[in-house]
């Protein structure tokens, strides 16, 4: 299984982007997207549940971020508004929930929001 992530770039504060996210291989009931800032612990961004219908999300990407999976191209989005400098960061989409852990990564796409 492959976790594909794409999308990143740079984007002044206020500016939006969306990233990508393809999976190969098996379909999982879970993605996610979680993010690593210079010199910060990684942290999570948000998740959905597609077999429950459930998504949640970080209290910084609340109101902000939408994650969005289309089933049929295997591809869950990140639509990412109002970006501010504090998002700068490696992003990376994750598969396959167990509780608060995810077994599958995929590699990171660089998002830079200038000031």
């Amino acid at each position: 299984v492959q976790l594909q992530a794409s999308g990143g770039g740079l984007v002044q504060a206020g500016g939006s982007l969306r990233l990508s996210c393809v999976a190969s291989g098996r379909t999982f009931g879970s993605y996610g997207w979680f993010r690593q800032a210079p010199g910060k612990e990684r942290e999570f961004v948000g998740g959905l549940t597609w077999t429950r219908g459930s998504i949640d999300y970080a209290d910084s990407a609340k109101g902000r971020f939408t994650i969005s999976l289309d089933e049929a191209k295997k591809t869950m989005y990140l639509q990412m508004n109002s970006l501010k400098p504090e998002d700068t960061a490696v992003y990376y989409c994750v598969a396959a929930r167990i509780g608060s852990s995810w077994s599958s990564w995929g590699q990171g796409t660089l998002v830079t929001v200038s000031s």
